[in-house]
């Protein structure tokens, strides 16, 4: 956040200086009010573009174990023209990377959930997807995983049997194998 803050105080001083420059280059021909509002709208397009691009930039540089659930577009009136193009502000991700099956329960896939939010720190959450009955559960301290692979004080939640969270962590060939 405070590198965006100053990329764009950077762009709007480069900015009302080019107005300044076209002001004293045509002579003071042009108003003076020039500088201030190419600042602004830099400023304000700067903002812009990086709010309408930060999944894009998110998801372009994730590997390829990484697949992308869901995006969270959303308006809001101080934005009037999010109205028009929502923006993505949250990113679900399943991080293939730490994919773990039983081969015992191949419809168990122990695997870790990644939230992302604009101006907000990731959070990882290690879940078991069971994908022959589309619920999930997070793995926590009071989940104990019996002899047999089975899970013991597991939570858990029903899911709709087309929810994209479970679809894109179900659908996905196995990435690795653990006994």
């Amino acid at each position: 956040m405070l590198l965006e803050f100053i990329a764009a105080i950077v762009i709007a001083i480069g900015a009302g200086g080019a107005g300044h420059l076209a002001i004293r280059l045509s002579g003071g021909r042009l108003p003076g009010w020039i500088t201030p509002a190419s600042a602004g709208f830099a400023m304000i397009g700067f903002v812009v573009w990086s709010e309408y691009t930060w999944a894009g930039r998110i998801t372009a540089d994730l590997p390829p174990e990484v697949a992308v659930a869901s995006q969270n577009a959303v308006t809001s009136w101080f934005r009037p023209w999010t109205y028009v193009v929502p923006f993505t502000n949250r990113i679900t991700l399943i991080d293939g990377r730490y994919d773990r099956r039983n081969e015992d329960h191949p419809g168990l896939l122990i695997t870790e959930v990644v939230m992302m939010g604009r101006w907000e720190p990731g959070r990882q959450v290690p879940v078991v997807f069971d994908c022959d009955r589309a619920r999930m559960a997070e793995l926590s301290a009071d989940v104990i995983f019996a002899e047999d692979g089975t899970l013991e004080g597991a939570r858990w939640r029903n899911l709709p049997s087309d929810d994209r969270l479970l679809r894109t962590a179900c659908d996905r060939p196995p990435a690795s194998s653990a006994a």
